[in-house]
């Protein structure tokens, strides 16, 4: 038995199984003999931690990752970046690893530093220019000099600068395949593993001009074009994975989709005007919000992106925190309220412990998306509005979306449409080698 997962960053069922269809015909060909559909993501809906959720069977709060940058354990007002040392439970390869298994890990975020594992690992779009990125610490010099340097990511995707933007993602997701292609058949493995970054950096790179429901999209625009170009080459390049992995049960996954971003909702702004959050200085311009804040006269703060984390300033708990831990709840339930009462239509507001097994790090005290995720969530202060239609400058036209794709194709699978679970992955990995998956969340679709 040898299982091949490929991982599509940020592939959305819009692109991938209708508009971009008719460029996919490899894809199409698994989807035709093999198991697919949508496939929902957690919450957020996050590049980490949700490949982790995908591969290790738990959840966020059980992992104590909720995005990309995370409070330090002190409980301080700063953020620290995720990488593999927060990862802290086994993932697929390492419970294969253990059964006696050759593994690889390609690309997997959050892989870097790269971890020990019974095979090779490449690290991930986190790891820093110059920083080692392979495990044996020799592969990266054996790589490079088969396939040069490494192209962890494109740069500077947000900058507007297309042209550019396209000629990197292309060269990024060939360097990639290949070494794929190499490591399967060279060594050999069991169970291999990549995720391709490509398809989000597109989508945070040219939304608009991909998506005919963007408010800002410009019908016939040549981007367009260049766009669905990409997702061709993607196809092609997992065309030739697929020629040298003929004998390979394979799996399509990504762990969220893309939608049109409608708009910011500036959730620090809300918080200052209704007293929870206090500054130092009124800012005539958006600014960010600890150049500004007063942290000794602040009860609530939040952190923008994709969604909103919001935190409760509870005395003895934060470094200056005001609020008595007797009124901590209350205050949460106040300030859910708030959100409700002035987020855009399908705003949702959560405690942790209603999403999550446990609760493990520094957790946020509610979690919010705005319009469904339609809406992102900006924390700088200073904005006119609080409902803002014009995106505001770092904001770029996607937002995240709760359903990324799945396809599962040889071996036990047979032709149907599904609705799956982003858990259903690791777990249906277990169960293809035989191996009891414990406490894992998912459904094993070998046995379904």
């Amino acid at each position: 038995m040898r299982v091949l997962l490929i991982g599509l960053d940020c592939a959305p069922p819009a692109l991938v199984f209708d508009r971009f269809a008719d460029v996919m015909p490899n894809l199409a060909a698994l989807r035709a003999r093999g198991l697919s559909g949508p496939l929902r993501s957690v919450m957020p809906p996050i590049t980490v931690p949700a490949w982790t959720c995908m591969l290790s069977g738990r959840d966020p709060g059980e992992l104590g990752l909720y995005g990309f940058r995370n409070r330090p354990r002190d409980r301080g007002y700063g953020l620290s970046m995720a990488s593999a040392k927060d990862v802290g439970v086994k993932r697929v390869w390492d419970r294969l690893g253990e059964h006696g298994h050759r593994v690889a890990s390609l690309f997997v975020p959050p892989s870097h530093p790269p971890t020990p594992l019974r095979g090779s690992m490449a690290s991930c779009f986190l790891t820093p220019p110059g920083a080692a990125w392979t495990f044996p610490p020799g592969r990266a010099r054996e790589w490079e000099s088969r396939f040069g340097d490494y192209r962890s990511d494109v740069a500077s995707f947000r900058d507007g600068d297309l042209a550019r933007i396209f000629d990197e993602l292309h060269a990024m997701t060939e360097q990639h395949f290949a070494l794929a292609r190499h490591v399967w058949t060279e060594e050999k493995p069991s169970f291999l593993a990549m995720v391709e970054m490509g398809p989000d950096r597109l989508h945070h790179a040219a939304w608009d001009h991909l998506d005919p429901t963007s408010p800002r999209h410009v019908p016939g625009n040549p981007w367009l074009e260049r766009g669905r170009a990409y997702y061709a080459a993607l196809d092609r390049e997992l065309g030739r994975l697929l020629d040298v992995a003929s004998d390979a049960v394979v799996i399509v996954a990504s762990d969220h989709g893309a939608r049109a971003c409608e708009g910011a909702f500036a959730v620090n702004e809300l918080l200052r005007r209704e007293g929870w959050l206090a500054t130092s200085t009124t800012p005539s311009s958006p600014a960010p919000l600890r150049e500004v804040v007063d942290w000794s006269r602040t009860r609530a703060w939040a952190e923008g992106g994709y969604y909103a984390r919001l935190f409760l300033n509870v005395a003895g708990r934060e470094p200056s925190g005001t609020i008595p831990e007797r009124a901590s709840e209350q205050a949460a339930e106040e300030l859910r309220a708030l959100l409700l009462a002035h987020g855009p239509p399908g705003t949702q507001v959560w405690r942790p412990r209603e999403l999550y097994g446990e609760v493990k790090g520094v957790a946020p005290d509610l979690l919010a998306v705005f319009g469904d995720l339609a809406w992102r969530s900006v924390g700088t202060l200073g904005h006119d509005e609080v409902r803002l239609t014009t995106l505001p400058r770092g904001v770029d036209g996607a937002n995240h979306d709760w359903n990324g794709v799945v396809v599962m194709s040889g071996g036990p699978f047979v032709r149907r449409d599904v609705e799956a679970s982003i858990f259903d992955v690791g777990r249906t990995v277990l169960g293809l080698f035989g191996i009891e998956p414990g406490t894992w969340r998912g459904r094993d679709w070998s046995v379904s």
